[in-house]
């Protein structure tokens, strides 16, 4: 279904206006699938984020090093990583190297939760089954270019 019938909108400035829009519903309607997912394991986005990130590293994190990472460069670390401290997913230690930072960990439970997480990799990827590895090559080339142009202005 195109655009036009999802958000009822028949006219659009431009097809960039256009691209635009589409770009933000579909990112949004992507956010909400995954979030769906994600209502079972007791978890948002964000939290499942940082825990990808803190798999990903050898070496623990700073709450700054996991921003740095994160795909919402909005939210705040600190808030997200304390309410995964709660549920026991994350540790936080005194940096050895740095007493003013926090090191940042995974814990075993964190760890056992993100490996069961995994399935939903291919869950995910399942939403985007009608997209062939070129076209989301090209897609990605041209997202990669729309924030490229952007960064500098």
């Amino acid at each position: 279904m195109g655009i036009e019938k999802e958000i009822q909108q028949t006219h659009f400035r431009s097809e960039l206006q256009k691209m635009g829009i589409n770009l933000i519903y579909t990112a949004n309607w992507l956010n909400e699938k995954v979030s769906h997912m994600l209502l079972e394991y007791d978890i948002t986005q964000q939290q499942y984020n940082i825990l990808r990130i803190l798999r990903g590293s050898d070496v623990p994190l700073s709450t700054l090093q996991i921003r740095e990472r994160m795909l919402d460069k909005m939210s705040d670390t600190s808030r997200i990583v304390d309410r995964l401290i709660c549920k026991e997913l994350v540790a936080k230690n005194a940096c050895k190297s740095d007493k003013r930072l926090v090191d940042i960990t995974l814990s075993e439970k964190g760890m056992t939760l993100i490996n069961q997480l995994d399935i939903l990799n291919e869950k995910i990827d399942s939403i985007m089954k009608c997209i062939d590895e070129k076209e989301a090559a090209t897609i990605n080339q041209i997202l990669d270019k729309l924030r490229d142009a952007n960064e500098h202005s």
